[in-house]
């Protein structure tokens, strides 16, 4: 397999490309349930059915995905946060326990500390180092805002719609903000994301799984901190 052959390039990228396809076959998953099940509503009301199109710009698709994507992108945004300072002893989604908060630039090969391989803005010093220094977690928290605003105002146009159809007057979209439908669309993610997290950290400590980056060498002791394997 040469160094810049297609094939070393496919394996090279594959755990990317493998979650890419993942995520576009679920996303055309749930548009086409989802479109079924909007229509089977539409017609238990009385209602017209929505052609693909028309569902797939609907504030009800809109919604559905984006409320999955804001709370997916909280849970790294706070994942990576808490990490600096919090710890796990035996977990290897915890750093080591000898590193707390943003270490020193040594550690962090930064400024005159880098390598000549290292980014230029890591060797760069002042605030463009400041910069990367924070960005990851700068984007993670511009998408996880744009998702957020994304779904109260797709949920404020459904609910409204919904309304309409009550005949009942709408409501502003900082009444909805502060409506139940939102927080409780909301925080049925949260929740569901800060377990799934908080589950992985638990048990990668006393459970191993052979080869994989997320867990540590099976024969590994419980106590060993950030070892992968």
């Amino acid at each position: 397999m040469s160094a810049g052959s297609p094939a070393r390039w496919v394996r090279e990228q594959s755990l990317s490309l493998f979650f890419g396809a993942l995520f576009l076959f679920t996303l055309v998953g749930q548009a086409l349930a989802g479109w079924h099940q909007f229509n089977d509503q539409q017609l238990a009301d009385g209602m017209g059915r929505l052609s693909l199109g028309q569902y797939l710009t609907s504030a009800d698709f809109a919604v559905d995905v984006t409320e999955n994507w804001q709370s997916e992108y909280l849970q790294f945004l706070v994942f990576l946060v808490a990490g600096i300072w919090l710890f796990q002893k035996g977990s290897t989604e915890s750093k080591k326990l000898d590193r707390p908060g943003l270490e020193s630039d040594e550690d962090q090969e930064v400024g005159p500390h880098a390598a000549d391989d290292s980014p230029p803005w890591a060797a760069a010093g002042g605030w463009r180092t400041g910069v990367f220094s924070s960005s990851l977690t700068l984007m993670m928290s511009a998408i996880f805002l744009v998702s957020w605003l994304a779904q109260s105002v797709a949920g404020w146009a459904a609910f409204n719609e919904t309304r309409l159809a009550q005949l009942q007057d709408p409501i502003t979209w900082g009444q909805y903000l502060l409506d139940a439908d939102f927080w409780a669309r909301t925080l049925q993610n949260w929740q569901s994301e800060f377990l799934a997290v908080g589950s992985m950290v638990i048990l990668s400590v006393y459970l191993r799984q052979r080869g994989s980056a997320q867990s540590k060498p099976v024969g590994a002791a419980h106590e060993e901190t950030a070892d992968e394997g």
